[in-house]
């Protein structure tokens, strides 16, 4: 997808299980894409795996779950928690959605992800991104 991308260290994660459909992929990069908030995830073995990322909170100012204890033991988290919902740019940019339902959750501080389904929730996987009025700023593309 980007040709040759060197990453930092600091940005490869392991995802121990990979993700849903992808569970041999276990390695993966964040990595920005400039001057928007949104970012890809990266795998770091296969070149045309990568999944648009973007916090969900950016949209969704009031996003809350609450994570179950075996997912917080399964990422070691004890405070730090990064937050992000992948992304399905449409055609039209006022249809995209990104998946709230599923989360992907990482922690920071020992670079462990994982895509957490929440059980028992009213989000969904293709919350649309933008509100009438914003799509319109957006003018067709992102």
């Amino acid at each position: 997808m980007w040709g040759s991308l060197e990453v930092q260290e600091e940005v490869v994660y392991q995802f121990p299980k990979g993700l849903p459909g992808f569970e041999e992929e276990t390695e993966f990069a964040i990595v920005p894409w400039e001057d928007t908030p949104f970012s890809y995830l990266q795998s770091t073995r296969e070149p045309e795996l990568a999944f648009l990322l973007v916090s969900p909170f950016t949209f969704v100012p009031d996003y809350s779950f609450e994570l179950a204890e075996a997912d917080k033991e399964e990422l070691g988290i004890v405070e730090q928690v990064s937050v992000y919902s992948m992304v399905t740019i449409h055609s039209q940019a006022n249809k995209s959605t990104m998946n709230l339902l599923a989360p992907i959750v990482l922690n920071p501080e020992q670079r462990i992800g994982k895509q957490v389904v929440l059980h028992h929730s009213d989000y969904n996987t293709r919350h649309l991104i933008w509100t009438e009025d914003d799509a319109k700023s957006v003018k067709g593309g992102v």
